[in-house]
């Protein structure tokens, strides 16, 4: 049974998510601030954690970089910031979705499954498909690894879908749209902005100068595509 820690100091909201959760299928443990939420990921090693971004002690995003600093966990982040450059900040931290609030908490539950589904697939690949490599770049898939040029690429779940999306096809050109549907794998919000944060945070860690990719390419006005050989 899959464990998700829930953080947000609004006692109705926890309460809500912990019951939809529950019904799910899921484990479920709460705290209400940030120390409390470092402390539960240590000790628990939850296997997705729901993250409010307004906490009383500590920011969200602060907290965020913590567990990024130690873990790629599944990460959904909770904001009531209408700020779009928030959301942008949490994504390029790591984080894998987010639901604005208010929010549906069958829109949670659904988000928290398809989370945990890419993490899934990511680790748990077709065997028959089981390597792919592209240029210099090497995917273990069922360990859900990158090497580039022999050295390890840490990336998070939605990360490493989202290059192996791009590497499959080396030269296709994915719109933002096509993208956020092959990571998400349903239609919710079309924020296609996001896919630009997880492309900048791909490019931080796979590419040798972020600033002049070789491997992840912008097509001006359409989308990405991977470098072909």
């Amino acid at each position: 049974m899959p464990t998700i820690l829930i953080v947000d100091d609004e006692p109705k909201i926890t309460r809500l998510a912990r019951d939809y959760l529950e019904h799910a299928g899921f484990a479920v443990q709460a705290v209400a601030n940030g120390a409390s939420a470092l402390a539960a990921f240590r000790s628990a090693r939850p296997d997705l954690i729901v993250l409010d971004l307004g906490l009383p002690d500590m920011d969200g995003l602060d907290v965020a970089r913590a567990v990024r600093k130690e873990s790629e966990v599944p990460l959904v982040m909770l904001t009531a910031r209408g700020e779009e450059s928030d959301k942008l900040v949490g994504l390029e931290l790591g984080a894998d979705d987010y639901l604005t609030k208010p929010f549906s908490p069958k829109e949670l539950v659904a988000r928290v499954r398809a989370v945990l589904r890419r993490a899934e697939r990511a680790r748990d690949p077709a065997p028959s498909d089981e390597m792919l490599r592209v240029a210099d770049v090497e995917f273990d898939l069922p360990r859900m690894r990158v090497l580039r040029a022999g050295q390890a690429v840490d990336l998070t779940a939605t990360e490493f879908e989202l290059l192996v999306t791009l590497a499959r096809q080396p030269g296709r050109i994915f719109s933002r749209a096509q993208l956020l549907d092959a990571v998400r794998g349903t239609a919710f919000e079309s924020y296609e902005r996001a896919i630009d944060a997880h492309i900048k945070n791909i490019r931080r860690k796979l590419e040798p100068d972020p600033r002049e990719p070789r491997y992840v390419l912008t097509v001006y006005g359409v989308g990405y595509k991977f470098a072909e050989d």
